[in-house]
């Protein structure tokens, strides 16, 4: 479990944090100061620092100085009451993960502590190359196949330069990895590694997630808060599922590469950053180009460097060469024997296909492990796990129809309107009109953007499924 120090002279501060974060499943270390801090920095390791500016004796960000001098990749969300004040903010240009003002809402500061652990965890956490195996590496990209050689060169080559990269391939061929192989090559190694799913978080949080917003952007704006562009200023940016990014946040994607600025929403500054662009993608882009749901000039700002990860089906015996590795792996962090696998189950692992690419395979490893009860792995066990691993693959949209249909047939031989298709179309539009709202806070120019109808249409439906609540929240930002 991680380790978590918290610096604060405030005595029942830090035992109540300490308490909070204990009933989080965390182990955690306290500090009434910065010159005790250090010690516990270097004694316990931890995996992550919080910590107040104002203490006695050395100052927080005196501290923190200190210790980016030792632990450089070590997380530091800096905590303050004084709001009114920039030093927050220096802070975290200075390398501090993120800053808080007291008092805090208990759910965001641990959902910014889960945040800074994760990308704690991917800067230090090393990511071997080719023959690269051993027990410090977190994880490797294992393949001797001709075209991973290809690939290997391709991170040597870049990951000295200050060069934009675009890693494409299909889903599970390890994408992320080789954006941190990179960052943990280059120059930037010891500066913030930060990941943003583009497809993870809603558009309406994207562009805040990335920029940062000034205090009274937008309703419930009420400080200023730096995007993560800014958090990783020296550092590298990984903006994983690229071409899923929506247009308005593509250009200012493009201001960024050109003239390394942004602008916090809802202001009017214009902010210089010094970030390395990392951006990966499953999609064709050049489709998406065509079909104008992605920027041409952006395309040609990404891929300044192009590196193309092949899928498993084209690596030969990478797909065998990964097996061994991930039962390796998975039996030493089980804390059991590696059983191995039969002839025949290797057979089985060379004749297939593998759609889901290494994330598949890794999946199907470990849970033919898990149920193997020690013996080697058989074609029986592999096969079984591989099924439940193209179960997991497919669950999401083919469960998500089956369910749709049986509701439909259920409401069609239940329902006892006479217009049974208008009203069960009513049914899904009040269901999509509410969601839209609420992925955009009920900013109503946006959501009828979302649905793809126009603003007085969204209205007349809002109208027409009782949606109108508070008008106050009709934003048009």
């Amino acid at each position: 479990m991680s380790r978590i120090l918290v610096v604060d002279d405030d005595t029942q501060l830090r035992d109540s944090f300490r308490k909070l974060l204990m009933d989080e499943g965390y182990t955690v270390d306290i500090a009434p100061d910065g010159e005790s801090a250090l010690d516990q920095v270097r004694l316990q390791s931890p995996d992550l620092v919080v910590m107040d500016v104002r203490m006695p004796g050395m100052s927080g960000l005196e501290t923190f100085s200190e210790m980016r001098k030792t632990h450089p990749r070590l997380p530091v969300i800096i905590m303050t009451a004084f709001g009114t004040t920039d030093t927050a903010i220096e802070a975290t240009k200075l390398g501090a993960f993120d800053y808080v003002l007291k008092p805090f809402e208990i759910p965001d500061i641990l959902s910014l502590i889960r945040e800074a652990l994760e990308a704690g965890r991917m800067m230090r956490s090393r990511v071997g190359v080719g023959e690269e195996t051993g027990e410090e590496f977190g994880e490797s990209i294992i393949g001797s196949s001709a075209a991973m050689q290809d690939i290997y060169k391709a991170i040597g080559r870049v990951a000295p330069t200050d060069a934009t990269v675009l890693v494409l391939g299909e889903s599970g061929t390890g994408k992320e990895l080789v954006a941190r192989a990179i960052y943990q090559h280059s120059a930037r190694a010891n500066k913030p590694f930060l990941v943003i799913n583009c497809v993870a978080i809603p558009e309406t949080l994207l562009e805040s997630e990335l920029f940062g917003y000034e205090k009274g952007a937008f309703t419930g704006a009420s400080q200023r808060k730096l995007g993560r562009i800014e958090q990783a200023h020296g550092g590298t940016v990984f903006l994983d599922e690229i071409g899923d990014m929506p247009l308005h946040i593509q250009t200012k994607i493009l201001r960024l590469l050109q003239e390394q600025s942004i602008e916090r929403l809802g202001g009017g500054e214009t902010i210089s950053v010094d970030v390395r662009i990392i951006a990966a993608t499953n999609r064709d882009l050049v489709s998406l180009m065509e079909q104008g749901r992605f920027r041409e000039d952006l395309y040609y700002r990404l891929k300044v460097v192009t590196i193309n990860l092949p899928p498993l089906r084209r690596r030969e015996g990478d797909a065998l060469r990964l097996c061994d590795y991930y039962l390796a792996r998975y039996a030493r962090e089980m804390g059991i024997d590696n059983p191995g696998m039969t002839p025949a189950a290797r057979m089985v692992v060379e004749g297939y296909s593998w759609p889901g690419n290494v994330r598949e395979l890794a999946n199907a490893v470990k849970k033919a492990l898990i149920f193997s009860r020690g013996s080697a792995l058989g074609p029986d066990d592999l096969m079984q796990a591989m099924e439940d691993s193209r179960e997991r693959e497919s669950v999401k949209e083919s469960d998500l129809e089956t369910e749709v249909r049986g509701w439909v047939r259920k409401k069609l031989l239940t329902e006892a309107e006479s217009d049974v298709f208008n009203h069960l179309m009513d049914r899904f539009g009040a269901i999509l009109t509410s969601e839209a709202l609420g992925l955009t806070r009920g900013n109503r120019t946006r959501a009828a953007k979302l649905l793809g109808v126009t603003r007085p249409t969204l209205q007349a439906k809002i109208e027409k499924y009782g949606l109108g609540g508070d008008s106050g929240h009709d934003r048009t930002q």
